[in-house]
Order: C-alpha cells, then structure tokens, then sequence
C-alpha cells in the first residue's frame, strides 16, 4: 500500500512496479489493527511496501486504503487500520522528491477508478478527448471523460493482464496482453473483442505500443527481448529479436519520418528499428548501470529519455551522435520513470 498512486487514475506519468507474488508479511510493528493491515493488504502485494513509502497522515491512509479496497461496509475495521497505519507510518522524508522552482505550472486531479486494487496505469488520450487506461490487475480497459469525470470500464479475457492501451484513428483501442501472449482489439461500441496471437512461442510480454503513420502497430515484449509489429488490415504479426540479450524493450515511439525508436529498461541503450525492414541500430549510452523506461520525441527531432537506472533526464541528437544528460534534483536514486514532450516542455 506504499504506492499512493497505484490504484488511482492518473493523468500524467509515474506508475510504480508491483509485486505480483502476494507475501504475507510479519514485518510490521506491534500494535492495534496489526493483524487487520498484514490481511488485508498482503491480498494484493507484499506488506513490507507500506515500509518502504513516503508514509501519511490518518486522511491520507483512508484516501488509499478507499483506492483499493471498499472497506465501507466495514467502518470499524477501516478505522483500526487508519488508526494503525498513521501512528507507525506517518509521513517521512524516506522517498520525498526534491521540488525546484520553474516557469511553468502544473496541476494535478485525481480520480478514484470503479474497480478497486486493479492497478491502472498508463493512461493515455484517444482523438476524441477521452482518456483511457488499463487496470492491469482487473484485466480491464477503461475509459474516463476528463470533463465530466464519467468513467466506464471493460472487461477483458480472464488472464491478459494489459499492460498499457493505445488508441487508433478508427476508434478501436488496441492492448497488450501482457501475461496471455496477445495484442487485442477492443471496439469500446460494442465491447467486441478480438485477439491476436503471437506467432512466437518465445514472445510472451506484450508491452507498450505504438502507431506510426501506416496504421501498423508497433510494441515492445520487454522480458521476451523482441519488438514486434502488427498489420490491423491482415493480421499479420513480424517479431524482431532485439540486437543485445536482455535489454528489455520498453518505451516505444515513432519518429517523423516514421522510424521506431525503443528504450532499454535492461542494457544501456536506445533502439532506433527501420519501420520498413525492421532493421535495428542500438545507440549505446554512457555508463553500463544506465538504464531507461521510457522517451519521447520533441518536434526538433532529439530523443528525450529517463535514465531510470542512474537518476538523470538524457537527451540524444540523432543527427549528430551527441548525448547529454542532466541529474535529478532528487538525486542517483530517484529512478524517473517516464517522460513527455508537450509545448517544448520536457
């Protein structure tokens, strides 16, 4: 429960990484409502996360603990484990970001999604205005109205556990099954769903995608080590080995003359893939425990990355080779995890 934001709807960036083995954890200190928090929290993730967070205020804790699961109908044992979670975890500089003074303003709201515990994430804007996002616990693929804060969510096959959701310009919202080996269609009309099989064996972690100007489909299989593409008129499916063994494929984009550009989660290293033959050129990046989740793209064409592993914001100029790299304010240890462009605005 450490997470504040991994069971909320956010509208920008950092989503968090989960242990999907639940732990029951006797690591706890001793106290009234001890037993109530290791029951009810070791049902979704290791106990031992509530440690290792920034810690709240008794508010705060009722805040998350309603994100992930009803305790309404339970008021007594809701308020034994807001009682105990603030006196033993209160608020702490453990984790705390370092805020600098900038030019610009930044806002953030927040909404609580229908499904409790599904940990969404990677939400992302449709043509329309709509956000979407994937409750990668739940299996499911939702949908909020910014203005009005309407949501609605789909069910997915039992087992997909997407990891991120990408719109098309037809209006169908495209997801990657992350634990069923599949990439799926969803026409938020109907709630037809229709699934794509990958043809190998080896590629079994549908990831993050992305469409360039063609209409095809390109995403990353970050433990598979393979990027893939995906033609939505025929079906067909090519899978690509990346250059280095376990550099873990991430982030995806696509560049304006319509190549793919990968972020290594595992190796230090980008990845720029011809989007008509699928050939690959890795970009090494200083230092070998670099590592990225996630870039972006600005309209001047430079590659903007998070260098996950290091605590640093890079930057890498295709036409001449440069890399540059700045460290967060908050230190070696901050691991930033995604990034945007927007406005000039990195």
């Amino acid at each position: 429960m450490s997470n504040f934001m991994s069971s909320q709807l956010l509208l920008v960036l950092l989503t968090m990484v989960f242990s999907s083995s639940p732990v029951f954890a006797a690591g706890l200190p001793e106290g009234e409502g001890r037993e109530a928090v290791q029951a009810m929290c070791s049902g979704c993730h290791d106990v031992s996360r509530i440690d290792n967070g920034l810690g709240y205020s008794r508010e705060h804790w009722l805040a998350l603990m309603d994100s992930m699961i009803d305790l309404s109908g339970d008021k007594s044992q809701q308020v034994l484990m807001a009682d105990y979670l603030a006196e033993h975890f209160p608020p702490n500089k453990q984790r705390a970001p370092k805020l600098i003074d900038g030019d610009v303003s930044i806002k953030f709201k927040e909404w609580v999604v229908p499904t409790r515990g599904q940990r969404s994430r990677d939400p992302v804007e449709s043509p329309d205005g709509m956000i979407w996002w994937v409750g990668q616990w739940g299996d499911i693929v939702g949908r909020i109205n910014p203005e009005t804060g309407d949501m609605k969510e789909y069910p997915l096959p039992k087992g997909a556990k997407p990891h991120s959701v990408t719109p098309d310009d037809k209006g169908y919202l495209w997801y990657m099954g992350n634990k069923n080996a599949t990439v799926g269609r969803l026409d938020p009309a109907t709630g037809e769903i229709k699934e794509y099989d990958m043809p190998d064996p080896q590629a079994r972690d549908p990831h993050t995608g992305v469409f360039d100007e063609q209409g095809i489909l390109w995403f990353t299989l970050q433990h598979s080590n393979r990027i893939g593409r995906l033609d939505p008129e025929t079906g067909d499916i090519k899978i690509k080995t990346m250059p280095t063994d376990r550099s873990r494929p991430y982030g995806i984009k696509v560049d304006d003359s319509g190549d793919i550009w990968v972020a290594c989660n595992g190796s230090h290293c980008l990845v720029k893939v011809d989007h008509e033959t699928m050939d690959m050129t890795e970009i090494k990046l200083p230092h070998e425990d670099t590592t990225v989740r996630r870039l972006d793209i600005a309209e001047d064409g430079m590659i903007w990355y998070v260098n996950s592993g290091r605590g640093r914001l890079g930057r890498f100029n295709p036409d001449n080779g440069e890399i540059k790299e700045w460290p967060s304010p908050s230190g070696p240890r901050s691991h930033p995890y995604a990034i945007e462009v927007l406005d000039g605005i990195v």
